[in-house]
This record gives C-alpha cells, structure tokens and sequence, in this order.
C-alpha cells in the first residue's frame, strides 16, 4: 500500500498523474517536483566541513508476490504473461522461473547502490512438487539466493499453521518429515511480517510486525499484513489459535509507531489486491484518471491507510497493475502488484528527501516488468532447482494418467474443474454408493494438465508432479448429508454474502446442471427452477450426499451452509483421489479427453 510524507514538504509540491500504456505510472515529473533550490543530482554541502552529498536519493525497490512455490517455469496458461501493443491488439509472452527471475533481479539492481527487495506474501503454498513435497524448504533456499529483504505474509504461509511458519522463518528440519538432506534447514534470512496476524493468547503478532531497511543515511520501513479475511480460505486448522486484524487499522497503528522512531519513508506490503480492467500487465490502470481502472478491496484499504504510508506492494488476487490511488488527504499513492508464479516484477522508483526523512511521492514512478525466458539461467538456481528434483523424481516422475489434449483450468466452468468433480463424485460414491454428486472450489485448482511433456515422459502423460501441482493441498475428500434447500443455498452462495462482489463459481460433477444469469444481480444469478440433477429438479426437502475437500466442508471459501452438512464421513486426500480416476479412465492407447464444461448455462 501506499503513502505519503510531511504536509509542509508537500505543500510546495504540485501533483500531476502521468502513465503510459507500457505500464509505467509516474505521479508527477521529478524535475518539475522538486523544489527550484535543489535538483536531483544536486549536492548540497553541510556546515561548511566539505561534506557534500545530494538531497534527493533515489531508492530502486524492486518487489513481486504470490510466487507459489513456482521454481521452475510455469506450464500452459499460468507461465505466460498478456502484452497490451501500441495498436490495441494482445501478445502472449512465456515468462517465470526462479533461474530467469533471478538473472532480472540481479542485472536490474546492476548500478543501483540502494536498492531494496520486498515481497507481497504468498511465496510459499500451493507449489509444485519440486517445493510442496519438501514443505517449501527448497522456495526458502531459493529466496534467499535471491537477496529477498523482506516480505509479507500471505494467507498460503498459514496452510500448515502457525509453527511451520515460525519453522520456515527460524529454520530446522521437519516435525515430521524429519531432514531431506545432510544439511540442516537454516530457514529465511530475510524477515516475515505479520503486523495483523496475533497469537489469541498473547495478543501479540506472531511475527515481526514492521522491519527498517538502511543504507548509510536513508531509512525505509516496511509493514506487512494480509488479508483479514485469511481465516475464510484457510484450513480451520492452520489458522488455529490465530487472530487476523483489519489491515488499514494494523498499518496505520504501525506507521505511526516508525514515525516516532524517526522513520517517515514507509511501504506497506499488503497481501490483498485488486482486479485491473485489464488482464495486460502493461495495461494503465490510470487512465481517465488516478485509479480509474481498477477495482476490488485493495482501492477501499489504499483509500483509508495513512498518507505517513508512501507506497503500497500489494498480491492475492494475482493480477498485474501499478496504478496511484488517492490516499485519504487526496494526493496520489502508487499500488503495485506483479501477478503470479514469478512471472513478473515490479521495478518501482522512491525519491527519498534526506532534508525531511521522507519521499517525495510526486516522483515515485512504477512498471512492472516481465521475467521473459530470454535471458541466461542465473547458475545457482539451476543447480538448486537440479538437487531438489532429484530427491523428487522418484516420487514426482511416476505417470498416473493420460490426456489427448490440454485440460484448462480457466473459466467460469473450466474442462479440468469438471473432471476434478468427477473424480470426487466417482471416489464418494465408492465410500457409499448413494453419492450424488461433488462440488470443487476453483482456488483450489492451481494449474491446468498440459498435452505437451513437461520432461522425458513423453506428449499426454500426467505425471505425479503434475497432478500435483494441480492440488498441492492435501485435502480430504469428504462425504455429507444436505438437503436440497441447502444444497440451493450453497450454489446461490456463489454469488451472494462474501462472494457477491466477485463470485466464486463452484466446479460441478456430471449430472448437475443450472443456469447462471449474469445479467441479475445478488444470490438471483443463480436461477433456481434450473437447478436440476440427473434432468430433475432439486427437491428441497429430499436428502444429498455431496462430496467435497474438507475445506469446503467446514464452510471455506464464503460457503457457510456447507458448515452445516450432516453425517460426515472423511475419505482419503485429493490428489490420490485425482490419480484413482486418470489411471481408471485413461490409458496410453484410451486418453481421457477434456470434458466439454457446458454443465453451466452462462447468460451474460
């Protein structure tokens, strides 16, 4: 999130929006900012002794967020980025990878003597094998090689709670897993915040709430929160014992906090986002005016954190933009986020004031840039990424199934959610064979199932790698008694309560069919005479028995009613569930096709 520095230093400051469609967002010119007394390059002496050095510094602080465990490159749709050209039109550029982030990282700091590197949380959770099987030890070795500073917590760095947390940041081998190699883990060498994030018992945050970066005479802090909200997409039992704060309460508490230790240049990192009206990254976001195209939580939250905040690195939604944002005295604030998987990176520019102490936000300026495969593979990430696979490939090179083409895992009603759900319908109805039918969160559906090898397996082999890095979670498929009223209600939370601002379309097994009316608005979205099973509508007082991962079933997602299923009966986790349907429904000779995802009628 953003922010601000001293009302009499700004007062001499005008505030012009400039961004261009290359995804550079300028909140005023440098040269026309700063005061005619000094320019940026000016040096300044000091009390007659010689001392000579500039006023205004120009800090590069470099950030991306929701890395997800990505080392390698991404496949399919989730390792591309979308370009906006200068005459309107689209490209698609392959981007990611730890080995390509790293050679950006390193050549864009090249000349830069400050320059700072900050995460918006999310680096660790729902990763492929190389990372998830080892419980993300491998994403920590791989930030630190990165000269990572510091980051946020995300609500993914909660998924195994709060001590795997303090593992990650502290270091030591596995409660249970024990040690993968002959070295000790040694954890992060940079810092977690977790400002809003409080032990109950305590009251006090689990993590450190803010960090101080300095450089000679130039202080910079960082406060870090995520989302509030984090409880409702995590596992009841890794928010356990925790207490999620309101994020602009949190961050203006602390920014006063820095402010009385004499620290007036302030970032937050906030591990909540918005959603650009564009998918380009380079789309502006400014355009007509300060913040115009984009729109979610993150626009309330920038709108009421302190102006003492000068600047807001932000994630979670996994959209790209670097857009300004009045902040509440009315003066633009620059809001950044580099989507997703390290496909990108935001190169963002702070002027710092050494008279006052502050940024001169009028010159802060911010582009996110692509982590384009072009470029040499940074050698240590190699040999990293090759040790880890390695001590995976056993495990991970394992073929479990076969597909004739890509199976996507984007829209609305997506060929790979319908083929999730019916492997969670086929499994429930081997619990009992009174299943009726299985519902799938989208959010837990991380990648799609791509035709082309990954490695040696060979064109349409789904390897255990693969099927995990499209469920990582370890979830368990579950059984429960609803009656068709609730299971109306379920579907009718799509789009209602916490969903209504941004809906939350469930994957559906086979047999189930309903119509979705975008043109109405609230819980009416879903139609409900056309909620039909198997071709006959849903008897409201009749009994169900639905399967779900156990994350929907205790109400996750902004599904309450599904907290209040019956007769409960608990299966075994998602992915082995997924590897049971690919290795009965596909063969080398038999591939399993994508499934048409028209069980969803979308009237828009």
């Amino acid at each position: 999130m953003s922010a601000t520095s001293h009302q009499q230093h700004r007062r001499r400051r005008t505030y012009a929006l400039i961004a261009t469609a290359a995804g550079l967002a300028t909140v005023g010119a440098l040269a026309a900012a700063l005061p005619a007394t000094a320019s940026a390059g000016e040096s300044t002496g000091k009390g007659g002794h010689g001392h000579h050095h500039s006023r205004y510094q120009d800090v590069q602080l470099l950030s991306f967020n929701d890395l997800h465990g990505n080392l390698e490159p991404p496949a399919g749709s989730s390792g591309r980025v979308t370009e906006l050209q200068a005459d309107g039109t689209t490209k698609t550029i392959d981007a990611g990878g730890v080995e390509y982030l790293a050679t950006h990282l390193r050549q864009a700091r090249e000349g830069e003597k400050y320059s700072i590197t900050a995460a918006g949380g999310d680096m660790v959770g729902a990763s492929p094998l190389i990372s998830g099987l080892f419980h993300d030890e491998p994403t920590i070795e791989a930030l630190n090689k990165l000269d990572l500073d510091v980051t946020s917590v995300g609500n993914h760095e909660f998924d195994e709670g709060a001590k795997e947390l303090a593992r990650l940041q502290k270091g030591g081998c596995h409660p249970k897993a024990g040690c993968y190699t002959d070295k000790k883990f040694e954890g992060a060498d940079f810092p977690y915040l977790a400002a809003n994030v409080l032990d109950e018992k305590t009251g006090k945050p689990v993590l450190k709430p803010y960090w101080v970066w300095k450089k000679r005479d130039v202080k910079v802090g960082f406060i870090g929160v995520t989302l509030e909200d984090t409880p409702g997409v995590v596992s009841a039992e890794g928010v356990k014992g925790l207490k999620f704060k309101d994020e602009v309460e949190t961050i203006n508490k602390y920014a006063k906090v820095l402010q009385r230790q004499g620290v007036k240049s302030i970032v937050a990192l906030i591990h909540e986002g918005g959603a650009p009206a564009s998918a380009s990254y380079n789309y502006d976001c400014d355009a007509p005016g300060a913040g115009d195209g984009i729109s979610g939580p993150i626009v309330d939250i920038a709108k009421n954190i302190t102006p003492q905040v000068d600047a807001l690195v932000t994630g979670h939604t996994h959209a790209a933009y670097a857009c300004s944002i009045d902040d509440p005295s009315g003066k633009p604030r620059m809001v950044t986020s580099a989507a997703s998987f390290g496909r990108l990176y935001t190169d963002t520019t702070l002027t710092y004031d050494r008279y006052t102490g502050d940024i001169a936000r009028t010159a802060v300026k911010s582009a996110n840039r692509v982590v384009t495969r072009d470029v040499p593979k940074a050698p240590d990430m190699t040999r990293l990424i090759s040790k880890w696979n390695t001590l995976a490939a056993p495990i991970g090179n394992r073929a479990i199934g076969y597909i004739s083409a890509d199976i996507p895992s984007a829209g609305t009603e997506s060929p790979l959610g319908d083929l999730i759900a019916d492997a969670q319908l086929a499994y429930g109805k081997e619990l009992d064979p009174e299943a009726d039918l299985a519902l799938m969160n989208p959010g837990g559906i991380r990648a799609p199932l791509t035709f082309a090898a990954k490695g040696a397996e060979g064109d349409g082999v789904v390897t255990y790698a693969e099927g995990f890095t499209v469920q990582p979670f370890s979830n368990t498929v579950n059984l429960q008694d609803l009656t068709g009223a609730q299971l109306i209600q379920v579907l009718k939370e799509q789009v209602s309560g916490t969903n209504a601002a941004s809906p939350k379309v469930l994957q559906i097994s086979s047999g189930l069919t309903y119509t979705l009316d975008l043109t109405k608005s609230g819980a009416d979205r879903v139609v409900t005479d056309s909620i039909k099973l198997n071709g006959e509508a849903i008897n409201p007082t009749a009994t169900y028995r639905v399967a779900t991962n156990n994350f929907l079933a205790g109400g996750g997602d902004g599904f309450p009613t599904l907290g209040q299923g019956t007769n409960d009966l608990v299966g075994t986790d998602d992915l082995t569930v997924l590897e049971k349907y690919l290795t009965a429904n596909s063969s080398a000779t038999n591939p399993i096709a994508p499934p048409a995802a028209n069980r969803i009628t979308v009237v828009q």
